[in-house]
């Protein structure tokens, strides 16, 4: 099986559980996590090494102070961003997505700027929820989710 190249990007995260849990999944797949600040806590937090065990030292990190930074320096192509939010159009299981998407996931408690989803309505995806009860699912849930659906072409092969 052929390394991954697809980048898993959280824009201004919250909750330091949260990213170190996607972190831990990072390392899991080989994947790039990438980290748009401002960030509501330390990378030194206890809570960030915690969730992501002993395996956060191995994650593959990358931090911009921007969006625009982080579009200056990757220069992704449009059809490589993938933007997931509570009511994005379409379902995360509609898209191919390519080897080396961009998979963006907004903060804990607001989702993702509309400065960064203006324009991108038709890169812009949910995670189904079936009952009315619940109004949002936890940000590292989703995110393994949709890492796990983005990747299931090339885990399978």
């Amino acid at each position: 099986m052929a390394k991954p190249r697809m980048k898993i990007v959280l824009v201004t995260p919250e909750i330091p559980y949260n990213t170190g849990a996607i972190g831990r999944t990072c390392v899991a797949l080989e994947l790039e996590l990438i980290l748009i600040k401002p960030l509501g806590f330390s990378l030194d937090e206890k809570a960030v090494r915690r969730a992501g065990t002993d395996y956060w030292k191995h994650v593959k990190l990358t931090q911009y102070d921007s969006w625009q930074e982080f579009l200056e320096e990757q220069k992704p192509s449009r059809e490589n961003l993938f933007f997931f939010e509570e009511h994005g159009a379409q379902s995360v299981f509609t898209p191919d997505y390519p080897q080396d998407a961009f998979l963006v996931f907004g903060c804990e408690s607001a989702g993702l700027p509309g400065t960064i989803l203006d324009g991108m309505e038709d890169r812009t995806f949910n995670l189904p929820m079936i009952s009315p009860l619940v109004r949002s699912l936890n940000l590292a849930n989703v995110a393994t989710a949709v890492i796990y659906q983005a990747m299931r072409t090339q885990l399978s092969s």
